[in-house]
């Protein structure tokens, strides 16, 4: 990945400390803003967070409604945009058990 002023990083050494800060703030600037994830609808992290993703899925919506509309025997079912989930982990924790009491 090219960063802001064209510098990219090769088989993952950067120039320098300063070079390796802005790859990663690039990297993560767009990760956040730009990168639409499969896990969230197809939305950015931004916009999850930020509370725009329903009304980006409802507008996202609209083509779609429009041409089932139009030509309704061109699909085979209603398209709808994805479900926006409640929860999301990057690895999500395991379940947490309490230890069973000790009986001696």
């Amino acid at each position: 990945m090219a960063g802001r002023r064209g510098r990219s990083i090769r088989r993952g050494r950067a120039d320098d400390l300063s070079h390796a800060r802005e790859w990663f703030g690039a990297f993560i600037t767009y990760c956040n803003h730009e990168h639409r994830h499969s896990g969230i609808g197809w939305h950015t992290p931004a916009s999850v967070h930020f509370g725009t993703a329903e009304e980006v899925r409802d507008q996202r919506a609209a083509t779609p409604a429009e041409a089932y509309a139009r030509h309704p025997k061109r699909f085979g079912r209603r398209p709808r945009p994805p479900e926006i989930p409640k929860t999301v982990w990057l690895n999500e924790p395991a379940e947490r058990r309490e230890p069973a009491p000790h009986i001696p």
